[in-house]
This record gives structure tokens, sequence and C-alpha cells, in this order.
């Protein structure tokens, strides 16, 4: 359900933006929907935890707002972590 720290290296590695990078809005993007994709197995099993799904919802929205945050500095950019996300389908 959580992301394991190995994890989370391997998609800090992965979409980073230099050698020292693990705060660029990218590399969060990325680790969100890490996190997010955890989670979908958990509500098939849990379709009541009310309360897990509105942490869920604040991830989406801060996905939402670092993306936003993004379109608007580099259409480039964006446009490249979505397809390397595989959002918006």
């Amino acid at each position: 359900m959580t992301i394991t720290k190995d994890g989370k290296i391997k998609v800090i590695e992965d979409y980073k933006l230099s050698d020292k990078d693990t705060g660029s809005p990218e590399v969060q993007v990325a680790l969100l929907t890490e996190r997010i994709n955890n989670l979908s197995p958990h509500f098939e099993k849990n379709p009541k935890d009310h309360h897990s799904r509105r942490g869920l919802l604040k991830m989406i929205g801060a996905r939402k707002r670092h993306l936003s945050y993004i379109k608007n500095k580099s259409i480039e950019r964006y446009q490249s972590l979505i397809q390397r996300l595989g959002l918006r389908r």
C-alpha cells in the first residue's frame, strides 16, 4: 500500500533533472502518481474506506497543482512527463 524506500529511490532516479534533484515538480508528480497507483487495489477491497479516500483525493489535487505549474513553465516538460507517466490517456 505504501511505497518502499527502494521504490522511492528508483522513481527519483528515473525522473530527476540533475544529480542532487529530489524535489523538482517532475519528481514530486512521479512520486504522487506511484502512491496513487498503489492505493487502487486497497479501494477495490475496501470500498467504504472514506478516510483513506480523502487522502487519495488530496494527493490527486496536489498532483494536479504540480502538473499545472509544470504546464505553465514549460509545455514540453509537461507533455513529456504526461507521456512517461501514462496520464491523460
